[in-house]
């Protein structure tokens, strides 16, 4: 993929946190960093791509949800949902900051055997600890408050209508982006391409740029999506994460339903919801593989043959719909356990990692940049331990389980 522009040059020769990556982590990182009081130090961003055109970031869909099986999972999301709600707030009070909506259509699980039903009633009663306004439901129940829906094959459902649906993501990477900036950080057009050591091994000491630049750093953090893998190696580190293509496709319908259509994951492993004036819906490819990391090329036939004749038989007013736009983005898929990779390398110690999300990262991105900000200023967590996500596990091969993962 060629470069959008000529590359921009570092201001200086050194710099206190390098953030490999400028999509919404490492904007994340970079505001909630900035953003502390505790903060003095320098910081660039270095992003490979300007316009962000290819970034998982411009492919989102930018859901929230709370309907987890872990309980971490579930707080970060209620802190995500807190931040929206409040985000002027979090903002400083800046005038200039719109408000964002969340739209609370809430995520519709559906179960199609008892075992999964099982597992929702589970992860509901999790949720439920923590404070989350999640229904376990029967397939009756279901029927009566969407009877759009056909359930001849469903047993159970789980439904939030609190802080859960949709929101404008690219609102808060908007701002984020430009209050750094205004904070002091760093953005430059050009990209990391080497790494150097110091002679332990336990220290990135400088990185180069594609422009040739050699920068000195105090840390690095690797916000590289589902290029993470490729950052990491340059200082000698490997981590289980690839780019899994995932299909978006926007229509319209004939007979528009008579409310909104929550997140509605069928069984099959179709998502769908209410889009604005449209409709939205999802899924995986049938072979789910590794991609190359410019190949944005979509297979049609995934529209026509699997995911129309599925959303058609679960809302039959979905038999006469249009496709209005479709496109493939990229999951930054963690190949162990679906879940971020946060925190320093075991051994690097001054490599940081903000990868891995698997799809969750836009929801989870005001909790995680906070958490890495309070181990890049503090040295620990404060708001929420955030420690179960480390790169401990990903050495051991010890998974972090997670059951509720679309």
């Amino acid at each position: 993929m060629p470069m959008a522009t000529k590359p921009s040059f570092p201001m200086q020769k050194a710099y206190d946190v390098i953030i490999v990556g400028g999509a919404m982590y490492g904007s994340s990182v970079a505001w909630f960093t900035a953003n502390n009081p505790d903060f003095d130090g320098s910081i660039l961003v270095v992003e490979r791509d300007p316009t962000y055109e290819f970034s998982s970031t411009a492919h989102t869909n930018s859901c929230i949800r709370q309907q987890f099986s872990n309980e971490i999972n579930i707080r970060i999301s209620q802190f995500g949902a807190e931040f929206v709600k409040n985000f002027r707030q979090f903002m400083g009070d800046d005038p200039r900051v719109p408000d964002v909506v969340l739209q609370n259509y809430g995520y519709m699980y559906l179960a199609d055997t008892e075992e999964f039903a099982g597992v929702l009633r589970e992860s509901q009663h999790t949720q439920q600890k923590c404070g989350a306004g999640t229904r376990h439901m029967t397939a009756g129940e279901i029927g009566e408050a969407y009877p759009f829906y056909h359930l001849d094959d469903i047993i159970a459902g789980n439904h939030n209508l609190v802080d859960e649906g949709y929101f404008d993501g690219n609102t808060l990477f908007d701002w984020w982006k430009r209050s750094a900036r205004e904070k002091g950080v760093e953005y430059i057009d050009n990209e990391v391409v080497g790494m150097t050591k110091n002679s332990a091994g336990t220290g990135v000491d400088t990185v180069t740029l594609r422009s040739g630049d050699v920068i000195s750093c105090g840390m690095v953090v690797n916000a590289s999506g589902p290029r993470a893998v490729l950052t990491s190696r340059m200082a000698g580190i490997e981590i289980p994460v690839e780019p899994r293509k995932r299909y978006t496709f926007i229509f319209d319908a004939e007979q528009p339903l008579d409310r909104d259509l929550p997140l509605t994951i069928d069984p099959t492993g179709v998502h769908m919801r209410t889009d604005g004036q449209y409709y939205l819906a999802g899924c995986p490819p049938d072979v789910d593989v590794p991609v190359d990391y410019d190949d944005f090329v979509e297979d049609h036939n995934i529209w026509q043959d699997k995911v129309w004749p599925i959303i058609a038989t679960r809302i039959p007013q979905f038999e006469a719909i249009k496709l209005i736009n479709s496109w493939a983005g990229h999951y930054a898929y963690n190949t162990l356990d679906q879940n971020a990779i946060l925190g320093p390398h075991n051994e690097v110690k001054n490599f940081l990692f903000v990868n891995g999300f698997s799809g969750h990262g836009f929801q989870q991105s005001p909790a995680m940049g906070r958490g890495m900000s309070e181990l890049i200023v503090h040295g620990e967590f404060r708001s929420l331990d955030l420690s179960p996500f480390g790169y401990e596990r990903i050495a051991n091969g010890q998974p972090f389980v997670e059951k509720a993962v679309i």
